[in-house]
């Protein structure tokens, strides 16, 4: 019992230790690399740096970030998350050119990187942004006019971010030349743009010029239009095609902004959109988007998402959409089904049919005992599975509308 007693964390394996340090948060890993030296170097190790959130840290400012990177954040980071100072009191620079730069050298497998409420008008283009990135996220931000731009860089700059990235050795060397045409190219495959009110058509014909783009989501982008989509749409040009050709994944959205003038941005999918095979619309753009939706041929899935629907209306869009494969609502309220009152003596058989239909509804409903939320409107599945026969139909936290009848 004396063996017991006297035991503590120093008999505890370090890869024990840093299963129980992963469970801290940022600051406490900080906080606990202050305790001794062991726990100071095992604090430092890259398994416990691989994902990185600041954003519930609201007193990070850029000497703190200063303080991580030449500390604890080195080659085994692969996602960030930050949250800038654009709703603080304080204000102040967050992101400088020289931070970046030093976080391209330092971190060359960051491959994500999420950014809250951060002012980049300081930054004149995202190309200072570490080229190892593949999904950009921005929540909230304020962007210059030219940030998504993608223009050529000087010899110099361009050996400079070889030499950032002979860091992580000549086999991931060799894949990054290989996935990029030119050292200046731009390697986001997924960006992300949620409640950015500065982001405009301008910035969206700048995302003709990335190369990889191809998993694009705009959640509440109230400036932009349909011209500004038609303009971006993947058609047929002189010189093969034109615009975001290589985008696979569209997403629009318009839910948190009440009293907000329709813009109607997704009647910019009436151009054709040549490639695009999964479209997601949500709130307000789900009307006009399921307009134009029956003129994307290549489409094979799409996803509607807080909403308003009627049968009828989803019934009619989907006759123009036989080539999906998978169609998923998600939080849509659906509205009763209409049906004409019956008159006695007429259509016998097809009233007879009904009953039976309803019986076993009925019968079924006792069976179960409890209403069935993952498919609210039975007559909607079948009605597309008539239309539709080899499409997958996922119905989520979905509910039915109850009339004041």
């Amino acid at each position: 019992m004396d063996e017991f007693k006297a035991c503590n964390l120093d008999y505890f394996p370090e890869n024990i230790l840093i299963d129980v340090l992963s469970y801290l948060s940022v600051r406490e890993l900080v906080r606990a690399g202050r305790v001794c030296k062991r726990w100071k170097r095992l604090v430092k190790d890259q398994k416990l740096w691989r994902f990185v959130d600041l954003t519930a840290w609201k007193g990070v400012t850029s000497r703190i970030l200063w303080l991580l990177l030449r500390q604890y954040l080195g080659c085994g980071l692969r996602c960030l998350r930050l949250r800038g100072l654009l709703l603080s009191a304080r204000g102040g620079t967050f992101l400088s050119e020289s931070w970046l730069k030093a976080l391209s050298t330092k971190c060359p497998r960051l491959s994500k990187l999420y950014l809250l409420h951060a002012d980049l008008r300081s930054l004149p283009s995202c190309q200072l942004l570490p080229t190892s990135l593949q999904v950009l996220e921005l929540r909230g931000c304020e962007l210059p006019r030219e940030f998504f731009n993608q223009t050529p860089t000087s010899p110099a700059r361009s050996q400079e971010r070889a030499e950032a990235t002979s860091s992580v050795g000549a086999q991931t060397q060799g894949r990054h030349r290989k996935g990029h045409g030119s050292p200046s190219g731009i390697g986001i495959g997924r960006l992300v743009l949620n409640n950015v009110p500065s982001f405009t058509d301008q910035h969206l014909q700048s995302l003709t010029s990335w190369e990889r783009l191809s998993r694009l989501e705009l959640r509440d982008t109230f400036r932009v239009t349909a011209n500004g989509l038609r303009n971006c749409a993947a058609k047929e040009g002189a010189c093969g095609l034109e615009g975001l050709s290589r985008l696979k994944f569209l997403e629009i959205g318009i839910t948190g902004r009440q009293g907000y003038q329709l813009q109607m941005a997704s009647l910019g999918l009436g151009a054709g959109w040549l490639g695009l095979e999964e479209l997601s619309l949500g709130g307000k753009e789900v009307g006009p988007g399921l307009l134009c939706a029956s003129r994307l041929k290549d489409l094979k899935g799409l996803c509607l998402w807080a909403c308003t629907l009627s049968e009828m209306q989803i019934v009619r869009s989907c006759r123009m959409l036989r080539g999906l494969s998978r169609m998923e609502f998600l939080d849509v309220t659906f509205q009763p089904r209409q049906c004409p009152p019956a008159v006695e003596g007429e259509g016998g058989g097809s009233g007879e049919e009904q009953d039976n239909e309803e019986a076993a509804g009925v019968e079924n409903s006792n069976d179960e005992n409890t209403l069935d939320m993952n498919d609210p409107i039975p007559s909607l599945r079948r009605s597309l599975a008539v239309l539709l026969p080899s499409c997958i139909l996922v119905f989520t936290n979905c509910s039915v509308q109850i009339s004041a009848d």
